[in-house]
């Protein structure tokens, strides 16, 4: 489902790459996991794979469309779901989603009813004609996803869709992400939960300073690591114990 073949970004003034020389498969159906510590490229790798961002160098394709010769058709196949609410506040749960669609060049009864649809399956049904200010954050995080799905992409793009959410938020969303795989979305997952990333990723792949440090089946390397008992001692064997602050 998607190629990465030596992907490179280097931000103008910066004195290293965010990513360097990356290459991935990633096969259709699969709950892929992007994980690393701050500053590793995850956003990055993501943002150039959406079409946000211009590579350095290197190439990628989605669905077998390159990203330079079908940007326009690539950018269909895909939902993005950022780390920042991508909402307007002062208009309703209702109307944000109206517009999402439409931009997508959905429109009449059938727009109206998928969203019906995906508010109640996400428990905001009752929220539908309440304004976006007015949300908790994790109901911010539920109409982010819908926005993101409308259009039934095959790729979903999640950058830490579970962040500030409580634990009744975040079980929904990933009970209706998994129910997205199940018929037939590709999901890429970011997240510094690592102990969600471990049950809820069929693969992952570790990032640091650009670069895929390991990957595999999250099991399979917790049995390859010396010592370790879990994903986030993969992490720290793997990227180090020291703060990666940065500004």
């Amino acid at each position: 489902m998607i190629q990465i073949d030596q992907l490179s970004k280097k931000y103008k003034g910066a004195d290293f790459y965010a990513v360097k020389d990356l290459s991935l498969i990633v096969h259709e159906k699969e709950i892929f996991g992007l994980l690393g510590p701050n500053g590793a490229g995850k956003t990055t790798l993501i943002s150039m794979l959406s079409s946000l961002l211009k590579p350095t160098s290197g190439s990628f394709s989605i669905n077998g469309l390159d990203f330079q010769e079908s940007k326009n058709e690539l950018k269909q196949h895909i939902g993005i779901v950022p780390q920042d609410y991508a909402l307007y506040p002062s208009l309703t749960a209702f109307e944000n989603l109206h517009y999402f669609g439409s931009m997508y060049g959905l429109k009449g009864d059938s727009l109206q009813e998928d969203i019906v649809s995906n508010l109640k399956t996400l428990g905001l049904y009752d929220f539908a004609h309440k304004r976006i200010r007015t949300f908790s954050g994790g109901m911010k995080r539920r109409i982010n996803l819908i926005a993101s799905i409308l259009h039934e992409p095959k790729v979903l793009f999640l950058d830490e869709p579970t962040v500030g959410v409580d634990v009744q938020s975040k079980s929904v969303i990933l009970e209706h992400l998994k129910n997205l795989n199940s018929k037939g979305t590709t999901i890429i997952y970011t997240s510094h939960h690592l102990n969600e990333a471990e049950h809820f990723c069929t693969r992952v792949a570790i990032i640091d300073h650009g670069k895929i440090v390991c990957k595999g089946i999250p099991q399979d390397l917790v049995v390859e690591q010396k010592g370790a008992n879990n994903l986030e001692e993969v992490f720290l064997a793997r990227t180090g114990k020291a703060l990666r602050d940065y500004a």
